[in-house]
């Protein structure tokens, strides 16, 4: 039985209770409406951009920033991108045409380390694809500047760190486009649903087109709409598809819950970063890591990495947890190194997960453990003196 698991309920009565008191009304509008469109700008408002656009998964909003990316660079090119993070930042890559390349991590961050990533950019460099793991702020003032100075775009996954920050900024903000999640167990949830934000105005007219099959009905720019009505004179203005694009809509429901959880997220932040700090402080970092950068982090979960390989020590440090009704994940973000999984395995060269030695070291002794708000102190304690038993 599961006594401390990764995610305890995201709601609470007020969220659910704002669903209800919409369903009540006569004929409520369920699909894509004025909630979607309020909840997209008090997310920008919350996060600094200007333009935001929801879309029904932080998947989606991989696939749809990386199309963007697309129709950029038609003859594709190089993206350099994380081997430690979710499947679908790299699928999203294969699905539009770009050659996925690979920078190890930071083991303080989990993140790309700046260096490899400079190491890895060329004249064929479309865009670094940089995700912030496990609440962890990825980015460092020299990689900006390097990017800035080359003028690669950059592109931030922030799917599993709303309202980590850098130099005081949530990050999200920095780059040409950035991708959020709100799947049930991250900061916060719209049930299923993720975001696309950016500052520049004809990226927002593209996203907002790519999300809805590619509808020239869906740009809000009057000048965009024009311009097709005139050169395509023989189709219905209601019916002409700039894009082979998606139907990647929200609902009404989502953005509902997500504009009463947005409410809460900065102090469930705080909460996460105490927990953070608290659990760091008590685990034995004679054994475990304990230096993580956490400026500026705002705590998805627990990470707890052996400093040294040990698998004698890890496989009884888990059966310990399982023992004790303590979830965890084994490797961090998205099951460890990405390179290791089947349908890389055709793309990249063989055993190319033995060149990043950094990734490879959380995919086998690293895991994470859930953290919540409503988590307290006193679990805290209890899920560290299992912990601390287990390597004693």
């Amino acid at each position: 039985m599961i006594k401390y698991p990764l995610m305890r309920s995201n709601f609470c009565r007020n969220d659910l209770d704002a669903v209800i008191d919409h369903l009540k009304q006569d004929d409520p509008i369920l699909t894509s409406g004025s909630h979607c469109r309020e909840f997209e700008k008090e997310w920008s408002d919350w996060l600094g951009t200007k333009y935001s656009v929801f879309v029904n998964s932080g998947s989606s909003a991989n696939l749809l920033s990386m199309t963007v990316l697309k129709i950029m660079h038609p003859d594709g090119g190089e993206v350099i991108v994380p081997p430690l993070t979710w499947v679908s930042d790299i699928a999203a890559l294969i699905h539009t045409g770009f050659t996925p390349i690979f920078a190890d991590i930071d083991p303080r961050t989990l993140a790309m380390d700046s260096s490899e990533i400079m190491k890895k950019t060329n004249k064929n460099t479309r865009a670094v694809f940089l995700s912030h793991i496990q609440g962890f702020n990825g980015l460092t003032d020299e990689l900006l500047d390097f990017l800035k100075d080359k003028r690669i775009p950059l592109i931030e996954d922030v799917c599993e760190s709303h309202g980590a920050t850098h130099n005081d900024q949530r990050v999200g903000g920095f780059g040409l486009m950035s991708n959020f999640s709100f799947y049930y167990a991250h900061h916060m949830s719209t049930i299923e649903g993720g975001m696309v934000c950016t500052n520049d105005e004809e990226i927002y007219e593209t996203l907002r087109m790519l999300r809805a099959h590619g509808m020239v009905r869906e740009s809000s720019n009057e000048a965009t709409a024009k311009h097709f009505h005139q050169n395509h004179p023989d189709l219905n203005p209601q019916f002409i598809f700039a894009y082979a694009a998606y139907n990647m809509r929200n609902n009404e429901i989502g953005a509902i819950l997500g504009r009463q959880q947005l409410k809460s997220l900065n102090k469930n932040n705080l909460i996460r970063s105490r927990n953070q700090n608290h659990f760091l402080s008590k685990i034995n970092n004679s054994v475990f890591q304990t230096d993580f950068f956490v400026k500026g982090s705002s705590n998805y979960a627990f990470n707890l990495v052996l400093k040294e390989k040990d698998d004698g020590l890890m496989n009884h440090l888990m059966q310990t947890l399982e023992n004790n009704g303590v979830e965890f994940r084994r490797g961090s973000a998205g099951g460890g190194n990405q390179l290791r999984q089947p349908y890389l395995q055709n793309i990249i060269k063989a055993e190319a997960w033995k060149e990043y030695p950094f990734t490879e070291h959380i995919h086998f002794y690293g895991m994470y453990i859930g953290n919540f708000p409503n988590l307290t102190i006193g679990e805290i304690d209890e899920i560290v003196s299992i912990i601390n038993s287990a390597v004693q």
